[in-house]
């Protein structure tokens, strides 16, 4: 067994069924030691056979006659020798060009299922999620726990200098942290408790879009936060509550990431 990283394309891959036997139970074996990774890796799953299920019927007709492309080409080169019809014409052009509709249609379907906007709302996303998964575990909810050691591994998966915010001042203890995997890539969670047991959670990773964003509020059924970008790196606070209470630790994490 290699001792390559699984990565997000690793994930991807796995899926869509596209690896190489080796590869494919390295991955497999990988799930097995990550339920939580497993669980995400098991949604996409359903979400490709449910997209598969949906779109099999349409695939499965006959191409209208009329869309044939012989017939076509046979159609335009006798109007271009005869000059008789000149209307025909265009209805050869707009045939061909639904079928080349169609096959892109395709891939921006692929696209849309495979590829999700990499924007603010989707890091937001992310940080619940993560939120949801480690906070309520009480067994392991993060891998390392020395601040010097966390740093230095996230800032290389990353391939960004992180620095782990400081929420002492504001009653919260540093917890420790992780590298959890996301659709664009690794990320880094750090974990924040108070004296009541209350926990929070900031995520933060590079930006494919939105990478200069103000802060927007997060709220969505018990979570609540803020996530903000700022030269192209997004972050993100959750926690429980009314997000207006949270507004000064975000505050105070962005400030102290703007001294990086």
């Amino acid at each position: 067994m290699s001792n390559r990283p699984i990565t997000e394309d690793d994930l991807h891959a796995y899926v869509d069924r596209a690896l190489e036997p080796e590869r494919e139970a390295e991955v497999a074996a990988y799930l097995g030691q990550h339920p939580d990774v497993a669980k995400r890796v098991a949604a996409f799953s359903d979400q490709r056979d449910l997209l598969r299920s949906a779109l099999l019927p349409i695939a499965e007709e006959p191409l209208p006659p009329q869309l044939n492309l012989a017939r076509i080409i046979e159609g335009q080169r006798s109007i271009e020798s005869q000059r008789r019809r000149p209307s025909s014409f265009r209805w050869a052009i707009a045939a061909m060009l639904m079928l080349s509709i169609g096959g892109l249609g395709g891939w921006v379907i692929r696209g849309a299922t495979s590829a999700p906007a990499g924007g603010l709302s989707a890091l937001a996303q992310e940080a619940s999620d993560s939120y949801k998964v480690y906070a309520s575990d009480h067994t392991r909810p993060v891998e390392l726990r020395d601040s010097t050691e966390l740093a230095a591994w996230v800032s290389s998966r990353l391939r960004q200098q992180v620095k782990l915010p400081d929420l002492s001042k504001s009653g919260y203890r540093f917890m420790g942290g992780r590298v959890v995997p996301t659709s664009h890539g690794p990320a880094a969670m750090f974990m924040y408790d108070d004296d009541h047991g209350e926990r929070l959670v900031v995520l933060t990773r590079p930006m494919t879009t939105d990478q200069n964003a103000p802060m927007a509020p997060l709220a969505g059924g018990d979570v609540s936060g803020f996530s903000w970008a700022d030269g192209g790196m997004g972050y993100s606070l959750v926690g429980q509550g009314a997000a207006e209470s949270l507004r000064p630790l975000a505050n105070e994490v962005r400030k102290q990431a703007r001294t990086i």
